[in-house]
Parts: C-alpha cells; structure tokens; sequence
C-alpha cells in the first residue's frame, strides 16, 4: 500500500541515509532504517502490514489499559475511538505510519510507572523518529505534574531514545535546513464546517486536503463527531474534578498545550513566530506541522468516551453505552478501503536489480524532479518517490516538498546542487557526470517536461527502456568525490546508547518476572 509517506518497497537497500548520515535534516530516522532491516527478513509487504497492524493493536490495548476499573465496556470504547478518529484517518491516508507509531504508544507513556517502563513505552516513538518522539514528549513532560520526583529519569530515558536522530540533527545543523514557507503551508485548516477550532477539536484540521477521507465534511457527520468530542471532553473534566487522579491531570496539561500550539500555528502572529523558531533551527520543523499536537487531544477524549459508557452501564443504559463503543466507526465509515495493495512494476524492480548490481561508484539522480508523484500504476495515490528506499547508492530526489501550486526550499545539501544544475539551460550530461552522478533514473508519469529533460541528456546511455522507467548511465567520468556528511562515529555511539537503553528496560522488566513470587489466591 502506497501513500504519500507510506513507501514500502520490495527487496530495500541500506543506506547512510537511513542513518542520518546524509546531511540532510534526519525525519526517517531511524524509522527507515527500521523498515529496512525487517525488509530483509520478511517480504517488504509482510514488514509494512505488520507495522501498521502494530499501530493498531499497541493503541487499542494502551487505550484500554489506561480506563480505570475492570469494566470490559468502557475499555472497548476508549480502543474504539482511540484507534479510529479523524486524526488517524488522515494520517493513516498521509502514510505517516511512524508519527502513528509514537501516537499508538502515548496511553503507554502515560500510565508508565518506572524509568525501565517509560523506556519501553517510548520504543514506538523512537522507532517512529523525530516527529512521534516530539509528540511523545509531550506527555512526558505532562507526567512530570503527576511523578515530579522522577523529571531526571524521565529526561535521561527521553533524550537517550531521541539520540539516533537527535545527534545527526545537531552534526547536519550546517548541511541541512528547513523552510520557515512551510509553517503557511502545513498550518492546520477547516476540514469540516465548524473552522479550524472546531475542526481540531474533533481531531480534524489536517493542511491535506487529499488526505481526508470522502464525506468527512458532511454537516450531519461533522455534527456527531463535534458533540461526542465536546461530550468527551466534558465527561473528562467531570471525572477529573471528582478523582483528583495525578495521571488524569497530567493528560489534560498535555492535551491542552498540544491543542494550545495547534491553534497557535493556525493564527497570523503564532505562524510568525514558528517561522522564526524553523528559520533558526531546522529541528523547530515540527512545529510547522503543528496538526500533530492534537494527538494527546485523542487520548483523553477516548478516556472521557470512556467514562461516558461506565455512567451508562451504571445507569442501566447498555443501549446508550453500545452505541458510545460504535460511535466511532459510525461518524467515520468511509475510512476502511481507501488504501488499496498494488505491485511494483517489473520495470522498478528490473531497475533496482540492475543498478545494484554495479560496482562502480556514483550517485543516482531521480527524475522529474519532484518528490511525490501520481502513478498511474499506484490508482492514481500520491506516494513518495519509492527510488531512494530501493537503490544502494545515494539517490538525490527533490526534498523541496510542494503544496499546490507553492514549492519549499529544497533542503539536502546535494539536492540543492542537483536544483541548481536543472535550473540552469543547456545539457545536463556533462556536468552530472562531472558532479558525481551515475545513474539517471526518469520515471515516466505523464510530466510535460520528460521530453525536455531526455533531450537535455543526450550522450547518456540508456540501459532501461520501459513502459514506467528511463535507466541512463553516464559513462567515461571518474565520480566526483562525495561531499562532507555526518561523521560516522557519533552517530553510530548514538544509535548504541539508545539499543542498549532499550535492552535495559527490557532486561529489568525480565528480571523483575522473574524475581517477582507468585501469591496463591
């Protein structure tokens, strides 16, 4: 299944890039690296069905282990809408998988006990990378009003999980860069017809809109999903007051600055200042997609839809309280079936194949040069250009995202060579071969300008001819030497400090079962 970010490839080849070790600012990190070497023991397939059934399962049993009470009703209900709202359709739709990653794990942050505990809560988000780990640190901060004795561990557990992406940020802090444009285009947006607010509120608001699924906007649709968002958030406040629960509270601090930044994004003078903040740090680049704050918003009105089904089981309403466990699939039908599986056609893996089997050096440049394409292949969806994930070598791919008909700066530091040498007229054979590259890779998805840019390639030698793909070598030219990245070294100490983290929680949570007597009933 192919999605604008949800790229799965047959056969994926490891890369430095994977790593952050590209320059460039390090969003798939490690979560690509990840992908890749399950890809090696499972079909590429098989690895992305897994993960997105992960998603769901790790959300569903979180959600329902952090309803109070051994009541089966309520936690059905919180798995229900914790894992079918509109904030995960549209970034099921947006192929942000690992963002959902760090989301499904958020119930399990919150409820985490221990250090060990919070370290193995938090493995969704740091496989997720930098924007799951950014939303998980959101409720490890709310936690610290509930557990304010533990803010050291919990820091140490949280920055030692952000280190596989965290130190090549910091090392590419020269290389790579961020468009402060991007804070306009990715602010959140009106998808139903109450506004952005009320939008957001019912964890809509995404800036895609080919990302929401059909009828999301409809008034009577639109109308339930509001009021059971304002009931749950409602019948959250009423259980909180009446509890006092530490942990409740700690969702609500987070739950309302996430939602607090979401529409400060959406409002003139809150965009200038994430503008500035993306414009002095590349890592502030989370903050343009402020969309992804809500995510706590989720958490606690699944818990107060929750709690709404226990005050009906106590009333003797079972009726009302099914209906509050269906709710969620109801105001939201039209969400299962909009991915579809496709395969890869033999032109791309014939292409892989070949270009892998080659010794000599060189980078590999994909064309049009655009990062998402519309194949006719993939039923018209959007995906992300899945040549990088796929070859070798380094393939440099226009990083400079579009939204309509406005373009961001290109970011990687060797994109933005490649942006120059395309803009500027005349061939293109000589200086790409004098820049380092060896292969062109020209993916015909009906472009008004493949012709143009075939033509400028002359001398190039086409090794592939198909229907969906252009292979060409350039031949005769020593590969230019690569330029500056992230030293080796401290990223790979980084990558190591975080596994033996993980190995850690998981070896005293070993340990504590089996140390732990058995008590007879």
């Amino acid at each position: 299944m192919l999605s604008y970010d949800l790229v799965f490839v047959p056969h994926p080849a490891w890369t430095g890039a994977m790593l952050g070790l590209s320059g460039g600012f390090p969003r798939q990190v490690p979560s690509d690296a990840v992908a890749a070497a399950l890809g090696h023991l499972l079909p590429g397939d098989l690895v992305e069905k897994a993960l997105l059934l992960a998603v769901f399962a790790v959300a569903a049993a979180g959600a329902a282990r952090a309803v109070p009470g051994d009541r089966l009703a309520p936690k059905l209900a919180a798995a229900a809408f914790y894992c079918w709202n509109p904030f995960v359709a549209e970034r099921l739709l947006l192929g942000q998988w690992a963002l959902l990653l760090g989301y499904a794990g958020l119930p399990w942050v919150l409820t985490a006990r221990t250090p060990a505990g919070l370290a193995r809560a938090l493995l969704p988000a740091a496989v997720g990378g930098f924007a799951a780990w950014n939303v998980s640190a959101l409720v490890v901060l709310g936690r610290f009003t509930a557990r304010p004795r533990r803010i050291a561990a919990s820091l140490a557990v949280l920055l030692g999980l952000a280190l596989p992406w965290l130190v090549p940020a910091l090392l590419a802090a020269g290389g790579g860069r961020t468009d402060p444009a991007g804070v306009d285009l990715f602010a959140p947006r009106a998808d139903t017809p109450f506004g952005t607010v009320g939008s957001l509120l019912s964890l809509g608001g995404l800036w895609n809109a080919e990302a929401v699924p059909p009828g999301f906007g409809s008034w009577p649709i639109a109308a339930g999903r509001l009021l059971l968002s304002l009931a749950a958030i409602a019948a959250f406040a009423v259980t909180l007051r009446r509890t006092r629960d530490p942990l409740l509270a700690a969702l609500a601090w987070s739950a309302g600055a996430g939602f607090a930044v979401a529409c400060l994004a959406s409002l003139g003078p809150g965009r200038a200042l994430v503008r500035g903040l993306v414009g002095f740090w590349p890592g502030f680049g989370v903050l343009r997609d402020a969309h992804t704050f809500v995510a706590p918003l989720a958490l606690l009105q699944a818990l107060g839809v929750a709690f709404l089904v226990t005050l009906a089981v106590q009333r003797a309403l079972g009726a009302l309280g099914a209906v509050l466990v269906a709710a969620p699939v109801v105001l939201l039908p039209t969400l299962a079936g909009q991915l579809r599986a496709v395969d890869f056609p033999a032109d791309w893996t014939r292409a892989q194949q070949m270009i892998n089997a080659d010794p000599a050096a060189g980078y590999a440049l994909a064309l049009p040069w655009g990062g998402y394409r519309n194949y006719a292949w993939n039923h018209g969806r959007t995906v992300l250009d899945p040549l990088p994930r796929m070859l070798a070598r380094r393939t440099v791919w226009n990083d400079g995202l579009r939204v309509g008909d406005r373009a961001l700066a290109v970011e990687d530091p060797l994109a933005r060579d490649a942006d120059a040498l395309l803009r500027a007229p005349g061939p293109l054979t000589g200086p790409l071969a004098a820049a380092g590259y060896r292969y062109v890779v020209l993916a015909k998805v009906g472009d008004p300008g493949e012709a143009a840019l075939r033509a400028r390639l002359a001398g190039a030698r086409t090794v592939l001819d198909g229907r969906d793909l252009t292979v060409l070598r350039l031949d005769g030219r020593e590969p230019a030497p690569a330029p500056p990245g992230v030293p080796v070294l401290p990223v790979t100490t980084g990558d190591i400090l975080a596994l033996c983290l993980v190995l850690w929680s998981y070896g005293t949570y070993a340990t504590t079962l089996v140390g732990t007597p058995r008590t007879s009933r």
